[in-house]
This record gives C-alpha cells, structure tokens and sequence, in this order.
C-alpha cells in the first residue's frame, strides 16, 4: 500500500483512547482521549512519569498492541490514511516502510538467536524487495551510518556479543533502512551512560535533518526534551495536560504536573546536601477523569473545582494548551540546569 502526499500534519492523532479489559478486575484506561499532531522534519515528546500512557499511545498508533483484551478508539491518521481501521496486512507493508518504531529495551526487542545481519537485511528484503546479497551490503552501510565499527564482522554476531550502545544503534539501523517518514522512538536512550545517550541523541537528528522525518520522542528525561524536541505534550494518567512548543515550555510551565517535574530535576549548582524536590505520592495516587482532575491527590494548587468534574483543555492564542482550573500563569520560570536548545 503506497501512501499518496498529503497537505496536512503528516500524523494526527484525535481522541485516541485505550482500555484493557480483564475478565473479573476492572478495566483499565491506559490512554483516555489523547490528541496531537505531527508534521513532517517536526520533534514530538510525549512526556510523562512510567504509566503516564506514553509508550501505549505509541503501540496503539502503530497497531502493534496485542489482539485480545485491548479495546482502541478515536483516531490515527496518517499522511489521511486511518490506521486505527486499516486492514491488519495492509498495516503491516505500512510499518516499517513509512512508520517504524525503536523500542525502549533493544536485548528483549532483538532476536537472540538470530545474527544482527539478518534482522537488519530482513527489513529491506520485506519493504524494499532487496535480494539477499543486496540486503546484506545495504545492512553494512546501515551499520555503518549509524556508528558502528567493523559492520560485516557485526552482521554476523548475535546481540548478546554487542554493547547497549551497539544494540541500540542495530534498532535504529532497522527502524531507519527503508527511511520511514515517520520515526518513534521510545526510550531510546534508557539504561545507555551519558556519552552513548549524547551518540543516540545527535544521531536521530541527524536522521532527521538528512531524511526529513518526523520523530515522536516518548521519554521522561527533561534534559532529552530540551536538546531535541519542537512541541512538547506533557501526558498524565492517560491525557494530554499540557501542550507547548519547547522553549515556552521551560520558561513557564503551566500545568502544576510540569511545573513539578522541572522542579524535581536536580541542581547542578545547589547547596551541598540540599534535599531533592520530587512529586509527592506516585503515577497511582489518581482520581478518575470523571470525577475530576487526576492529578489533584498530588496537587499542591488543588482546589474545590478540581474535584466536581474533568478540567477542559484551555487553549491560549500563543497556541500553547493545558487541562488545569488552577494553573499557574505567573510567567515565573521553574530553576533548572537543562541547556533548553534554540
């Protein structure tokens, strides 16, 4: 299935919900409405503590969540094509070739019984219709672009004979090899040392300065957003609380949440021995959406409104959102040490 060109967001996410259902607990609402857009060359965050609904937002888009149990509303649309009613094959020659996704832990996500070549060359012989000769030369030029040294002794190694960093470049070698128009990664830089994560960072942008890809960035680490992200969609108990472009977003958050997640990022020049400043409570500490606002048992601006019903998302013509009856609009900017990129 080939994609036509499309005039409007290359992705546009609408009212997208998520709900696991088991027989005999409740049901759970992993993703409750969310909505956002992506245009193509454009860097996405889906920002949020663990369990915020990030990473499920994700599989759902891509159709990658697993068939029972699991009940996905709203909509997805890609380049205007609906993804979320799209014929299971017909997503699956979609995926890969226009939409590929890295995933958060690369020693589970790879084959472990299956040499890193293959894996690689598989892409390009399923997408690309590349002979096998051909796919294993285009594999060692991915490997190669991506960083990593010697690629036709690594074709032939498994991923456990890889370092985090090597495995985690193999994932985006595969996600990249058909130069997909939109790329997802999640958690890209997770469990990796500071100068591997500073090596993965600058080569997805590179990817997309080069291809003009669109990149949904799903991570909870401020310092990534502020080195690489355009718009920035702060998630939280399954809905989008706070929408902004990056700068703004750092200079004056508006939602409570934010506001307490750049404040808990520690201080390179604070006082020796200054306690840190975390979130009260946990992601469990929530109040359904019906009822009010989830964040309220966590709030420390909680008012009598945050508990009669769901806050709206509150628009303002500087194009920013956010879902608060309280917000904080002071224009006063929350101390970090995170270098926010031009």
């Amino acid at each position: 299935m080939q994609v036509e060109p499309y005039d409007g967001p290359l992705l546009e996410v609408s009212d997208l919900s998520v709900t696991f259902r088991r027989r005999g607990q409740r049901d759970v609402h992993a993703v409750d409405g969310v909505s956002f857009t992506v245009d193509a060359g454009e860097v996405v965050g889906l920002v949020g503590e663990s369990g915020c609904g990030k990473s499920v937002t994700a599989l759902a888009v891509t159709g990658l969540l697993p068939p029972r149990g699991v009940e996905v509303g709203g909509s997805a649309r890609f380049a205007g094509t609906e993804l979320l009613t799209m014929a299971a094959r017909a997503r699956r020659d979609l995926r890969g070739r226009d939409i590929a996704m890295v995933f958060q832990d690369p020693i589970s996500s790879l084959n472990p019984v299956v040499p890193i070549g293959v894996q690689v060359a598989e892409v390009l012989t399923r997408h690309r219709g590349r002979s096998r000769g051909a796919a294993r030369r285009e594999s060692a030029e991915l490997l190669e672009r991506v960083g990593i040294p010697d690629p036709a002794r690594r074709l032939r190694e498994y991923p456990h004979q890889l370092s985090g960093g090597m495995r985690q470049r193999a994932m985006i070698a595969m996600a990249v090899a058909c130069q997909p128009r939109l790329l997802i990664a999640d958690e890209p830089t997770t469990a990796l040392d500071v100068t591997i994560q500073a090596q993965i960072l600058e080569l997805l942008k590179e990817l997309v300065r080069e291809l003009n890809t669109a990149l949904i960035m799903i991570t909870h680490d401020l310092g990534v957003v502020a080195g690489m992200c355009d718009t920035v969609n702060v998630l939280y108990a399954g809905r989008v609380v706070e929408i902004a472009a990056r700068r703004p977003l750092f200079a004056s958050p508006h939602h409570p949440y934010t506001v307490g997640l750049l404040a808990s990022i520690p201080r390179l020049d604070g006082v020796r021995g200054e306690p840190l400043n975390p979130i009260p409570g946990s992601v469990r500490d929530v109040l359904p959406w019906p009822e009010g606002c989830a964040y309220a048992p966590r709030c420390p601006r909680q008012i009598d409104e945050c508990l009669t019903g769901p806050p709206e998302l509150t628009r303002t013509p500087d194009g920013r959102a956010y879902r608060c009856v309280n917000p904080d609009l002071t224009g006063g900017p929350v101390r970090t040490t995170l270098q926010v990129a031009a």
